[in-house]
């Protein structure tokens, strides 16, 4: 199956960065958690949600990788960052990261991002995350831990 030329871009992304992963196009939207699960014929909580904030005072990108049903509390990653949040609004998302809201995969972003990961992602052999678009995934087939780049395992609830 041909890739569009987004996801496309990534997958050549991942090999140039020594990662042996499979950018796959769904003719399903994977846009949320719900839909991916549904698309992938996993648990929601096996998918990855990139949710990028913005750190209040001085507005720099803040990256939280949660598991597919948990919902973000911002006091919690204010608190492991030191300073508050704010959800970051489209432009800024695409912004520093390169990609649109819905298709913002884990890494290989455009600018360095503090980055938070939920530790509910840890208990999962095998988790999927975006890949640039919002029917774009990868199978992470390790502790997704494992191809991040410097992070904290924090609970976001």
């Amino acid at each position: 199956m041909s890739l569009s030329k987004r996801a496309r871009q990534y997958q050549e992304w991942l090999h140039q960065h020594g990662l042996d992963l499979t950018v796959v196009e769904l003719p399903e939207s994977t846009h949320t958690a719900d839909d991916a699960a549904r698309a992938l014929q996993c648990e929601k909580a096996q998918i990855v949600k990139s949710l990028v904030f913005r750190a209040a005072a001085t507005e720099e990108p803040v990256l939280v990788l949660a598991s597919g049903p948990n919902r973000v509390n911002e006091k919690t990653v204010a608190a492991a960052l030191g300073t508050d949040i704010a959800k970051a609004d489209a432009d800024f998302v695409k912004t520093v990261t390169g990609y649109t809201i819905g298709g913002v995969p884990p890494l290989g972003h455009k600018e360095e991002l503090a980055l938070f990961v939920d530790e509910d992602l840890l208990q999962f052999g095998e988790t999927w995350a975006a890949a640039g678009t919002p029917r774009a995934v990868f199978k992470i087939p390790m502790k997704i831990t494992d191809i991040l780049p410097p992070h904290t395992v924090i609970s976001v609830k």
